[in-house]
């Protein structure tokens, strides 16, 4: 699949380079490598863009602008870790971050 097949599946899907990552389980920078020829997709995700393409823009799921990223994507996330790593060590920052989560929900209860 050349950079312009994968930027003319774009416009057919009417998606955005991150929403056909997150539809094909890759990063977004991956889309853009290869829309600019300095990568190249797998078979496994050429044939995945081909499905999606057949099944139309519906099989693309999209994302509200501004919206947090898949739950999956923030665990794979370094700097997540290295926040976590410090909230182990840090008891003052521990109770900073318990007040400051006060005033937001919790995902679990939602």
């Amino acid at each position: 699949m050349s950079p312009d097949d994968i930027k003319a599946l774009r416009s057919t899907l009417g998606c955005t380079a991150r929403e056909l990552a997150d539809a094909l389980g890759v990063e977004q920078k991956a889309v853009l490598a290869w829309e600019s020829g300095e990568l190249f997709p797998t078979k496994r995700l050429v044939d995945k863009m081909a499905a999606l393409g057949a099944a139309g823009p519906s099989s693309v799921p999209r994302r509200a602008k501004g919206a947090a990223p898949p739950p999956l994507r923030v665990l794979a996330d370094p700097s997540l870790w290295a926040l976590v790593r410090k909230l182990i060590a840090h008891k003052k920052l521990r109770d900073e971050v318990s007040r400051l989560a006060e005033g937001y929900s919790d995902p679990a209860d939602d």
